[in-house]
């Protein structure tokens, strides 16, 4: 997953990054999205900070969850005796550097902002408006579901799977589509694109040009319309490509290749939606092996057989060793001993 990702709430684009793998959302973005007509946007985010509930708020939020025992409290107690002076004022960089605190952060330099944890951020919102909030987390939600789905295991798979099984559609385009048409060499690279686009037609039903046009904070991250595909849409992909390679080898035209995968791809999908793969993967795993069948006689007095060791190896006789001389002259030791 990228590091950054862009949610889109009533037409504004609001930028999402992680940071120690938290959410943190822009609440400059969603100051400039959320004010009313009229309303200045650049001091909403100093106007909420300086208002007694949201410091009670940021510092329970601190010492809960963010910078906790490191948390600034006295300079908390001295922000809160102060906001009877009519001179208070508040800042996020004054937050962060008096409270040390965490759960916001700014972000200086070129495209500089304001960036809040997802807990701080949507408090934002309901100060800002409840009904903008809901939009809002409708959205962040489904910015999450969709980060999830590509993190499932079993979506990675069919997605490298559609992957490996694009080199061998390309190859077929290089070796038996790009020989007929007789175009220049910097020209080719768009026979590979239309190629893609096949397939992205007969399963999506649009190009992946269009797709970007539709979603160009997405395609601004990276991402393109396989990476938004479901794990049925990649399965039918990876199938789709490999026939399309062999009809490409056999010469058929590009037009009715697309119509004849397009019934293929309908009709693969319309099978997989009956298959819930979830189920599928831990039936899979619950599987446990079949108990042995019961042995026969003859299998079990073989068995008995096998059971019983080996008979020990006979030890070698040990070949006699040669008479020493006092032997060999008929003498034995006892008889040289003197008496």
């Amino acid at each position: 997953m990228k590091n950054k990702l862009t949610m889109t709430v009533q037409s504004h684009p609001i930028l999402v990054t992680d940071v120690l793998g938290q959410k943190y959302i822009n609440i400059s973005q969603l100051a400039a999205a959320g004010t009313k007509a009229g309303e200045d946007a650049g001091q909403a985010v100093s106007t909420w900070l300086r208002a007694g509930d949201t410091m009670k708020y940021l510092a329970a939020w601190e010492k809960l969850y963010g910078s906790k025992g490191d948390f600034g409290d006295d300079a908390f107690q001295e922000h809160m005796a102060d906001i009877t002076r009519k001179s208070f004022s508040m800042s996020p960089d004054r937050w962060v550097k008096t409270t040390n605190a965490i759960g916001i952060e700014v972000k200086r330099g070129r495209g500089g902002a304001v960036f809040a944890h997802e807990d701080i951020a949507l408090e934002f919102c309901t100060w800002l408006d409840p009904v903008f909030k809901l939009y809002v987390l409708k959205e962040f939600q489904r910015l999450k579901e969709e980060e999830q789905k590509v993190q499932t295991p079993d979506w990675t798979i069919k997605r490298l799977l559609s992957k490996v099984n694009y080199r061998i559609q390309t190859d077929a385009v290089r070796d038996h589509l790009l020989p007929t048409l007789k175009i220049a060499q910097n020209k080719e690279r768009f026979e590979y694109a239309e190629e893609a686009d096949v397939l992205n037609l007969a399963v999506f039903g649009i190009t992946a040009r269009e797709w970007r046009e539709t979603n160009p904070a997405r395609a601004l991250q990276g991402y393109n319309l396989r990476d938004n595909a479901g794990t049925h849409e990649l399965a039918v992909i990876a199938n789709l490509e490999v026939i399309n390679a062999m009809l490409m080898k056999d010469q058929h035209p590009r037009a009715k290749r697309l119509g004849y995968l397009s019934e293929m791809a309908a009709d693969q999908l319309r099978s997989l939606s009956k298959l819930d793969i979830a189920k599928s993967m831990e039936a899979t795993q619950k599987i446990r092996r079949l108990p042995p069948k019961p042995a026969n006689e003859f299998d079990a007095s073989l068995k008995g057989l096998m059971a019983i060791p080996p008979p020990p190896k006979p030890e070698k006789r040990k070949k006699p060793e040669p008479p020493k001389d006092n032997e060999a002259d008929g003498e034995s030791d006892a008889e040289l001993v003197p008496a």
